[in-house]
């Protein structure tokens, strides 16, 4: 691709939505589509799908810290979402009540993003981390790895599972009134039933079906989702993916549902984006992150560790300080 064929890709990417935003119109300039492009093809490029309700501004700091590490970014935002409007329980935002309007929109998403880089790493943050496993069952082949972020795969209490399932009411978000929320206050309950549906059908499909690797990043201290379906899915990608990792955080420090930036309530969220950037940077498989992390609880340093299991060609500068940060016990504790 020639450099000028390249420029013209991207204005056009960043024409297209500005006009269609305008359109819309927007809600805040928080949840226009965001993109940090280089000026020429990047090695890998990364697609992120925002949370339920939220917008591309949910993925910034992640996105800035990967595109100063040379890569592309494309935060778009999903059907029905950001949309100005005096919504409330009367007059609910217009979210979209079928998954196929979501799964398109990731699609087109997925075939853009092959004009901007050689691999194409996808991720999201709790629906939109429910859309990205669906696109790395969907389309393996085309995809090198999928970062999830608080995923949901399904609520933390059967019963509010059930509530979404038949309930047509309107909801509102106790934490709505929260400074770096600039999202929806509410949604329509069959809006949020699409993913419920959508997430027990990935957990049903991966136990058969390739999917792309996987990063699945939890917290203990998430009310919002079922942190054992994580688990699941990740025990289920792991036998066909063994480069899939999990990480779960410890309930002590706190980590919200809403864990992709520090205004959303993660005081931690250099250690999550230090996970991000040594899985997408690095080539090693879990039972190899283990040893590593085993060693060290034993004693060693990383740099020993690396040397004596001869895995340098494997590892990559942000591995050591992610190891320098987590609780290596629950690497380690955490079964296969």
């Amino acid at each position: 691709m020639t450099k000028s064929h390249y420029s013209t890709i991207t204005a056009g990417i960043i024409e297209q939505a500005k006009i269609r935003e305008d359109a819309l119109p927007i809600r805040n300039e928080k949840c226009r589509d965001q993109f940090f492009f280089h000026p020429h093809p990047t090695p890998k490029i990364f697609l992120f799908f925002h949370g339920f309700t939220a917008a591309p501004y949910q993925f910034e700091p992640l996105g800035k810290a990967l595109f100063q590490l040379g890569y592309n970014v494309l935060i778009p935002l999903q059907p029905g979402h950001g949309i100005a409007g005096d919504w409330n329980g009367d007059n609910p935002p217009p979210l979209p009540e079928e998954a196929e309007v979501y799964q398109q929109f990731a699609l087109d998403w997925l075939q853009v993003a092959k004009l901007l880089g050689e691999e194409i790493i996808i991720g999201g943050d709790s629906s939109g981390g429910t859309l990205s496993a669906w696109l790395a069952l969907e389309r393996p082949q085309e995809i090198a790895k999928a970062l999830l972020f608080s995923a949901y795969l399904g609520g933390n209490f059967k019963i509010a599972d059930w509530l979404v399932s038949i309930l047509p009411i309107y909801y509102e978000w106790f934490n709505k009134d929260n400074p770096g929320s600039f999202g929806y206050d509410g949604f329509r309950m069959p809006a949020l039933r699409v993913f419920l549906d959508m997430g027990q059908e990935i957990l049903e499909r991966v136990q058969n079906s390739p999917a792309a690797p996987m990063l699945i990043i939890s917290s203990e201290a998430d009310k919002a989702v079922n942190i054992e379906e994580h688990r699941d899915l990740f025990q289920a990608v792991l036998k066909r993916q063994p480069n899939s990792w999990y990480y779960c955080f410890d309930k002590s420090l706190d980590i919200p549902h809403t864990m992709m930036t520090k205004l959303e309530g993660n005081e931690y969220l250099d250690i999550l984006i230090t996970i991000a950037k040594a899985y997408v940077e690095c080539d090693l498989p879990w039972f190899l992150l283990k040893e590593i992390a085993l060693q060290m609880l034993q004693g060693k340093s990383f740099d020993t560790v690396v040397e004596e299991l001869n895995i340098a060609q494997q590892v990559c500068p942000d591995l050591r300080v992610m190891m320098a940060m987590v609780d290596k016990q629950s690497i380690v504790d955490d079964r296969e």
